[in-house]
């Protein structure tokens, strides 16, 4: 722990009696609700979402003395008015919607025009009765159209088609289709309910099976087959026709097109709300050639407009574009365009401002789960899953079709979420609530309402009204904003190699730039040159370095910068010192806190998956003084604290992988050089003893949860200690 000059009040989170155990165990349980217990940064989507408990949690420790019980100052309500919060990559809006709850005047910037909009909207004026009333005239209108879209010859309205792709035989030239499996629906929880439906390869009938049989007879043709094992495997597929196996993708890139996909099925919400799976129809294909038809006529009439943006190459984009999808209009098939092109259009002819502009947020955010990269999870979940679940636009060979406008039983429509992601912001923003530990969940009260008063045009002064949202868009190495004007600077810096948001975002902006507002402007993309963003290390620390510094010159001279970070590269710390170091700031203090979600696809594949993020505090170099330490006394320290913090951890309940351990005893080692003037000297440092903080996190026992017999407990402590007691030695 860093002893600060006595012109610097201590805070709470400057030391170690900050609960970050408390703060976790609250994170865990939002982390699973996330869009119940924060739906106000949940409207739309945006990426690397972080939990707005640990945030009210880092805010209030930012504010409060060292002695002050934040478990129960966490549930009380502040009015900290006095406070500026600052927060450079702003992404969807938490620390800047935590500090409005807290009373802060709270200031967002981000370089993405989509998060801003995005955060624009949900924080800005939205009125209850005026868009439930807009929403009651689109769905007796435009909503009545695009259900028509949808009607089938049973008389019953088609909740889901489901296609696949098709590839092109090299040998033979026929059209195969691309099945991994032939089930294509099962439930989410198959040991309660195991029945699945299958399509038959031979004649094309939809069946039910039970789930995990080797082999199916088809009802209609008496065709055998393994109903897992599809023609598609892998990178190859095998022609039914002359059994050619062939790589898919080269085939594809072959053709010039887009992949062309195939109906096959559909299932159906009856009069009497039964769902039904049933085989596609001739009926069915002349209704989607119907659309298609009228799409074009519509489209040469000049009466719709549709995306034209180019996909740029980028690691996000690779994929499709190696499929042929070079604009992302061709993410969608006519049908959906047609529905999409027509619900945009109404919406945005809506008279009042606020109303479209909340409502044209809402219909991007269904565009993430009605187009062909879009799939089907079962019933027993929400059914469709979005394009984003890869976290790359990963062409999907069994896409699903979706009702646009939806039904009480759809998942991810319009009208759905009309309800689950604006009226339920609405909710809570009038009443913002809290996630406890209790059984209740909820604790109501710790926060006023929102103030629904968003300012856009961005001041240069530090003369911001009491409780206000102030935003921006643009580089934050750049802000305009007055030296020494900011109390607190609370963020979530992207990490190096990971997600390339602007490479996604563009997926949204296509359509959103049709009708320009707010944030939003007729542009091409929105990547940017200053965007913090690099697979490379170097530009990653540069550009993030820029960012920081512009940090150091706004922070009145007793403010505290915080921030959130994990990485399971040493490239991606060596990049963070260089960084912060080099921008002027000093590591005070560093707290292992609960990440999102542990079960994120890009976590869940790693052997060892880390669950954690380190807050990391710090101040001005120029106002921290302490005694320089040797890099063994700076390990040994690191290993006492990286023990005591992994054991709070641990007591709260939390199981922690070798590499959770790992980066709290890379954080604890920053610590303990934190006020070095020298970058390279610590990352040196960090490389030199890399082997030592492995085998330093991999001695850690987490001390049990469940009681065990004394002299086991004492014997695991023992051999703890033993192993510890190695790094306070000089090596």
């Amino acid at each position: 722990m860093k002893t600060n000059k006595p012109s610097a009040q201590l805070r709470l989170i400057e030391t170690d009696a900050f609960p970050f155990e408390f703060i976790s165990s609250v994170a865990t349980r939002e982390s699973w609700r996330k869009e119940v217990y924060r739906p106000i940064y949940h409207v739309h989507k945006w990426w690397a979402k972080r939990l707005g408990s640990v945030f009210r949690g880092m805010l209030l420790g930012c504010v409060l003395p060292p002695e002050t019980d934040l478990a129960e100052a966490f549930y009380q309500k502040h009015d900290f008015s006095t406070v500026t919060v600052f927060d450079p990559f702003m992404g969807s809006g938490t620390t800047v919607g935590e500090a409005h709850k807290l009373g802060c005047i709270a200031l967002g910037r981000d370089i993405n025009p989509v998060a801003c909009e995005s955060v624009r909207v949900a924080l800005g004026p939205l009125d209850r009765h005026e868009l439930q009333e807009a929403f009651n005239e689109l769905s007796t209108t435009v909503g009545a159209r695009i259900r028509q879209l949808y009607q089938t010859e049973e008389q019953a309205e088609a909740l889901y088609y489901f296609w696949v792709k098709q590839a092109h035989c090299p040998a033979c030239a026929v059209a195969v289709d691309l099945f991994s499996s032939f089930i294509f629906a099962r439930n989410a929880y198959p040991d309660r309910k195991p029945e699945v439906q299958l399509c038959c390869p031979g004649c094309g009938d939809v069946f039910r099976a039970s789930n995990g049989v080797e082999h199916a007879t088809c009802r209609r043709c008496q065709l055998t087959f393994d109903p897992a094992r599809g023609n598609a495997q892998g990178s190859k597929a095998t022609c039914q026709a002359c059994g050619e196996a062939f790589p898919i993708a080269s085939a594809i890139r072959a053709s010039g097109q887009p992949p062309q996909h195939r109906l096959y099925a559909k299932l159906l919400l009856t009069a009497t709300d039964e769902k039904v799976y049933l085989p596609a129809t001739l009926q069915d294909e002349a209704a989607y050639q119907k659309a298609s038809l009228q799409l074009r006529e519509e489209l040469a009439q000049g009466k719709l407009r549709l995306p034209v943006n180019e996909l740029a190459d980028g690691y996000n984009t690779r994929q499709a574009i190696n499929y042929n999808y070079r604009t992302w209009r061709d993410f969608f098939n006519d049908r959906q365009l047609l529905a999409l092109g027509w619900l945009q259009q109404a919406i945005a002819q809506l008279p009042r401002p606020a109303v479209r502009d909340a409502l044209l947020t809402l219909f991007s955010g269904v565009l993430e789960f009605n187009n062909l990269f879009a799939s089907y999870k079962g019933e027993g979940t929400g059914a469709v899953r979005h394009l984003f679940a890869h976290h790359i636009l990963k062409p999907e060979r069994t896409p699903i079709e979706a009702n646009v406008w939806g039904t009480p039983k759809s998942s991810g429509s319009f009208s759905n979420l009309f309800k689950s992601r604006l009226l339920r912001a609405l909710d809570y923003r009038d009443a913002p609530f809290e996630a406890t530990l209790n059984s209740s969940g909820k604790t109501f009260y710790a926060s006023a309402a929102f103030s629904a008063q968003v300012n856009s045009d961005w001041a240069t002064t530090s003369d911001w009204p009491n409780h206000s949202i102030n935003l921006s868009c643009g580089s934050s190495a750049a802000t305009a904003l007055l030296d020494a004007s900011i109390d607190l600077i609370v963020t979530d810096p992207p990490f190096f190699d990971n997600v390339h948001y602007s490479e996604l975002a563009d997926f949204f902006f296509a359509w959103q730039s049709l009708y320009p507002r707010g944030f939003l402007r007729a542009d091409e993309t929105t990547r940017h040159p200053s965007e913090v963003q690099d697979a490379d290390a170097q530009q990653f620390a540069d550009k993030l370095k820029a960012v920081l510094a512009e940090c150091h010159r706004i922070l009145k001279p007793e403010g505290l910068l915080t921030f959130t970070y994990h990485h399971s590269r040493a490239d991606g710390w060596t990049a963070l010192v260089e960084a912060l170091f080099d921008a002027g700031f000093a590591v005070i203090n560093a707290h292992p806190v609960k990440a999102e979600m542990s079960v994120a696809v890009p976590k869940s594949q790693a052997k060892e998956p880390i669950q954690l993020d380190i807050i990391f505090v710090c101040r001005q170099r120029a106002e921290t003084a302490c005694a320089a330490l040797s890099l063994d006394e700076a390990l040994a320290q690191a290993a006492q604290r990286t023990s005591a913090k992994a054991a709070r951890l641990a007591s709260s309940g939390l199981t922690l992988s070798q590499n959770d351990r790992l980066i709290i005893a890379i954080s604890q080692f920053i610590v303990a050089l934190g006020t070095s003037e020298n970058a390279v000297m610590v990352n040196e440092a960090l490389t030199e003893r890399r082997a030592d903080l492995t085998a330093l996190a991999a001695a850690i026992n987490e001390p049990p949860r469940i009681a065990k017999s004394a002299a086991a407990s004492a014997n695991s402590q023992s051999q703890q200690m033993d192993m510890l007691a190695l790094f306070g030695q000089a090596r």
